[in-house]
């Protein structure tokens, strides 16, 4: 794993953990983790991960509406 330091302005209240989840979410959300590298990085177990994503308004179905609206067209051609 890599290792990355951030200075963060002093009055910024975060702690490490937090950012660490902060960072995991996002990456997550944005499909650059997968859940397990997510959870990895934010220190927690997947299933607490997966947990916790609500809280970040972060769903544990990382799929776009572009996918799902795909999905959809695909499903809907084939039950004709």
């Amino acid at each position: 794993m890599k290792t990355l330091t951030i200075n963060i302005p002093d009055s910024v209240e975060l702690d490490e953990k937090d950012a660490r989840m902060l960072l995991a979410v996002k990456l997550y959300e944005k499909s650059i983790l997968s859940l397990g590298q997510a959870a990895e990085v934010a220190g927690y177990s997947k299933r607490t991960f997966m947990e916790l994503l609500g809280d970040y308004d972060v769903s544990v179905f990382n799929y776009s509406a572009n996918d799902l609206e795909n999905d959809t067209i695909n499903v809907q051609g084939h039950n004709h």
